[in-house]
């Protein structure tokens, strides 16, 4: 059984600016990306990763470089697992495209939408999950990590889970999060993990309870 770990690109500016990067070049993680990157990275070191494939884009093999180097393995390129083409829009903000008409499409009918110039959601559905494919099939019997972006993750999921292309909006695919894709005997599937993120952004233990007769204030003084 080949086993795949989607795993989106850390945060960037872009991302916390709310604008759409697209396929534009030149856009590294920021400082909060690059930890997320290490985390990743360190969470995924002992498992029996056997290859690892990303997106061309800069800040999927930056993601992916943490993982490579903790596991000495050579990133592999997987042009179908790429960024969404969003043509015009690429560089813009959300706000400015959420005043278009087309705006609707995107969330409400996501399976009608072709971006101006660019791709359409269907389309990137077929070429990630035709990739993908091609990757369980080259190793039937690894585990192998491919990392991507949003959502080209959520459109394969999506698919993987037999859902209808316009609800796909509804998953999550947070960056450096983690999605499992099995791909078993006779064409069977199964997607047990969606969206786990490790690392800095699991939610902290909770304090301990204060002790008894001034436990916690000795503690602090020690």
């Amino acid at each position: 059984m080949s086993t795949l770990l989607l795993v989106r690109h850390g945060e960037t500016d872009y991302n916390i600016n709310g604008k759409m990067a697209g396929r534009l070049p030149g856009v590294p993680l920021n400082e909060k990306g690059r930890k997320q990157a290490e985390a990743v990275g360190e969470a995924l070191k002992s498992a029996p990763i056997k290859f690892i494939y990303s997106s061309p884009m800069e800040r999927a093999q930056e993601t992916a470089s943490y993982l490579a180097k903790n596991l000495g393995l050579e990133i592999l390129d997987a042009p179908g697992i790429t960024e969404t083409d969003i043509g015009d829009w690429t560089g813009r903000s959300v706000k400015q495209c959420a005043r278009t008409k087309l705006w609707d499409t995107v969330i409400n009918r996501p399976g009608e939408l072709v971006f101006p110039g660019g791709e359409s959601f269907a389309g990137i559905q077929q070429r990630i999950v035709a990739e993908l494919e091609a990757i369980a099939a080259r190793h039937p019997e690894d585990l192998v990590a491919c990392f991507t972006h949003a959502d080209p993750i959520r459109l394969a999921v999506a698919h993987f889970l037999n859902m209808p292309l316009n609800s796909f909006q509804r998953l999550g695919a947070d960056n450096c999060s983690v999605c499992v894709i099995h791909f078993g005997k006779e064409g069977r599937v199964s997607v047990p993990k969606i969206n786990l993120v490790a690392g800095p952004l699991w939610p902290e233990k909770a304090p301990a309870s204060p002790k008894k007769n001034g436990g916690t204030a000795r503690a602090k003084k020690e």
